[in-house]
C-alpha cells in the first residue's frame, strides 16, 4: 500500500480541476488528495509536456490521472509523472464520453480485462509511483457483480492496489456523459461488498457525495471517499475536511483570508499574461450560501473577463461580501 493518504480526495474533473483550481482547494484543505483533469497519453506525448504536467509545489498531495490504452505510451508517461515529482498516477476506466470511446480508453475499456491489466503492469513496471484505477461498477449489460469483481481481481494480479470505484455503472450508447453521472442509479452496496470481498486491496467510494456526514459514513465500510462536483460547486465544504477526516487540528480561519491568500498568485500570473478569468472561474462558488454571494459572483463573472482585468477585481469582490469568521 502506497503512503499516499486517500481517506478523501477530490476527484479529476475534465476543464475543472486544472492547476488553478488545485491550488485553490489546497487553500481550504492541506490534506485532502487532489488530481488533476484527465490527460491522454497522445497529448503529453505529442505535445508539450510541461503545458500538461507543470502544477505548482503547493499543490501536495498530487495525482496525475491519464487516459489511454498502449501500454506503452502509458509507461512512458508514468516516467514523466514521476520526473515531474507526482505522488500516484491513476488510469481512467470510468469515463463514458464518444471521443474516449473513439480514442479507446476510458469506460469501454471495462469490456476488455486482459488489455488493462496489461497497461497496469507496464506502468506499475515503469516506475516507482502508486498506479491506481478509476472505474465504473460495470457498463452497459456487462454488469454483474461477478463481472466487476473478475476485473478488480484481475487488475490486482497486474499490480493495482487502489480502486477508486464510482458506484454507478456506464451507458456507453443512449446517454450523455452528463446523463452518466446522474442517470444510472448509486449502487454503494456494490462497492462495499468489493471492499468485504478484497479486504486486502485499496477501495475508495465515488458517486453522488455532497457532505462529510456520507463521507464519514462511507468510511466506515470503504478506505476512502472521492468527492466530485460538491467540492467545485461548494468548495468551502472542504474547509472541515483536516480536522474531521485526517484528525488534524489545521482550519482556514475564513473565506475572506482564502481570498487573500490566493492574491499573491494571481498578481504572479495576470503579470505573466494568465486572464484573470482563468484563475476565477475556479472560486465562484465559495461564498456559497452566504450573505453577499450574489454580488461575489456577479462582480467576479462581468469583470474578470475584461482585458488587464487583474487582483484588483477580486479585491472588490472580496469587499462586496461581509467578513464572517468561518473557523468553527
Amino acid at each position: 500500500m502506497s503512503t499516499m493518504d486517500r481517506r478523501l480526495s477530490v476527484a479529476p474533473m475534465l476543464d475543472w480541476t486544472d492547476r488553478y483550481c488545485r491550488y485553490f482547494h489546497r487553500l481550504i484543505s492541506r490534506r485532502t488528495l487532489l488530481y488533476t483533469e484527465m490527460v491522454t497519453t497522445g497529448a503529453l506525448l505529442h505535445n508539450e509536456p510541461a503545458r500538461f504536467l507543470d502544477f505548482f509545489p503547493e499543490e501536495q498531495p498530487l495525482a496525475l490521472q491519464l487516459g489511454g490504452s498502449n501500454p506503452e505510451e502509458l509507461a512512458q508517461c508514468c516516467r514523466l509523472a514521476e520526473a515531474w515529482g507526482y505522488g500516484e498516477v491513476n488510469l481512467n476506466l470510468g469515463c463514458p464520453s464518444d471521443r474516449v470511446q473513439s480514442g479507446m480508453f476510458g469506460a469501454c475499456l471495462m469490456a476488455n480485462p486482459g488489455l488493462v491489466a496489461d497497461c497496469i503492469s507496464a506502468m506499475a513496471e515503469s516506475c516507482s509511483l502508486p498506479v491506481t484505477a478509476k472505474h465504473r461498477i460495470g457498463i452497459d449489460d456487462m454488469d454483474s457483480y461477478d463481472l466487476l469483481a473478475a476485473f478488480v481481481e484481475k487488475l490486482s494480479d497486474a499490480g493495482c492496489r487502489t480502486f477508486i470505484v464510482h458506484a454507478r455503472k456506464a451507458w456507453l450508447q443512449g446517454l450523455s456523459p452528463k446523463q452518466n453521472r446522474d442517470v444510472p442509479p448509486l449502487q454503494y452496496d456494490t462497492v462495499y461488498r468489493l471492499k468485504q470481498d478484497f479486504p486486502n486491496l485499496e477501495i475508495i467510494i465515488n458517486g453522488g457525495v455532497t457532505d462529510l456526514n456520507q463521507a464519514e459514513h462511507h468510511l466506515k465500510k470503504v478506505d476512502g471517499v472521492m468527492i466530485g462536483r460538491e467540492a467545485y460547486h461548494n468548495p468551502w465544504m472542504l474547509s472541515d475536511v483536516d480536522r474531521r477526516i485526517f484528525a488534524s487540528d489545521w482550519h482556514p480561519a475564513s473565506r475572506h483570508q482564502v481570498i487573500e491568500k490566493l492574491l499573491p498568485l494571481v498578481e504572479q500570473e495576470c503579470a505573466r499574461g494568465i486572464p484573470l478569468k482563468r484563475i476565477t472561474r475556479h472560486i465562484l462558488g465559495l461564498f456559497h450560501g452566504q450573505p453577499g454571494a450574489k454580488k461575489w459572483r456577479r462582480c467576479l463573472s462581468e469583470n474578470a473577463h475584461l482585458p488587464g482585468a487583474g487582483p484588483e477585481i477580486l479585491e472588490t469582490a472580496l469587499s462586496l461580501v461581509p467578513r464572517i469568521d468561518d473557523s468553527r
